[in-house]
């Protein structure tokens, strides 16, 4: 059985973790409600001089043809044609 200062750790402990949870979920709705994305504060690789996460001379087939997408979407927006005059 729990002795009466067991009791009062376990609630001490409740109540402090409550305390937690509410101040948490505050500050997640105050986030979400900014709109903003997540962003780091240090820069992140672009401090350490890497351009892209996938930094490497030969990118497997997954990256190639998303940079192929890319390539081909940017060149479609950028064309003139008589129909963008």
């Amino acid at each position: 059985m729990f002795t009466e200062s067991r009791a009062k750790i376990m609630m001490i402990f409740f109540i402090t973790f409550g305390f937690f949870l509410l101040v948490g979920t505050a500050m997640a709705v105050g986030y979400i409600f900014q709109n903003k994305t997540l962003a780091g504060s240090c820069g992140g690789l672009a401090s350490v001089g890497i351009d892209k996460e996938c930094n490497c001379d030969n990118p497997c087939e997954k990256r190639q043809t998303s940079e192929r997408k890319t390539a081909l979407e940017t060149n479609l927006q950028n064309r003139i044609d008589i129909e963008n005059l």
